[in-house]
């Protein structure tokens, strides 16, 4: 029993290391897995990334202060990061992008990614003109 708990305390390091991947110290690649679409008359709508031009892949680095999507094995204009921070067991990272789909110059979106710190589960929050976007993903450290 003694041989037990010490095996178990001498791996404690490790899993609070593996917990700490997620805080923004470390590079992350996070994967969409669902998109949903939402309208201003409060109806919202599962839609494929490749519908709506969401990313299937994020690359977050917080110490550089970038997000990178990349959709269809081609990388997206890298967006910078407004404010970062660790806030009841999440990564909060902000910022807002320009839209190159829109007939405005000043159209685009505000953006605000979570990421849980012990599992990497991710949800992404996009609003812009008259469209609200959520994205739920799950990151891996990059």
């Amino acid at each position: 029993m003694k041989k037990i708990i010490v095996s178990l305390i001498a791996l404690l390091p490790f899993s609070l290391a593996a917990a700490a991947d997620f805080d923004g110290s470390k590079p992350l690649l996070c994967s969409t897995v669902s998109v949903n679409e939402c309208s201003p008359d409060g109806t919202c709508e599962s839609v494929t990334a490749r519908e709506v031009n969401a990313p299937d892949f994020l690359s977050i680095d917080v110490r550089k202060k970038t997000v990178t999507g990349t959709a269809g094995g081609t990388d997206r204009p890298t967006n910078k990061i407004d404010s970062a921070d660790v806030l009841g067991g999440m990564l909060m990272v902000q910022g807002k992008a320009a839209n190159p789909e829109a007939a405005g110059a000043d159209d685009g979106l505000a953006w605000s990614i979570a990421v849980d710190t012990e599992s990497g589960y991710m949800v992404l929050t996009a609003s812009g003109h008259a469209a609200a976007f959520v994205i739920f993903g799950s990151c891996i450290v990059h």
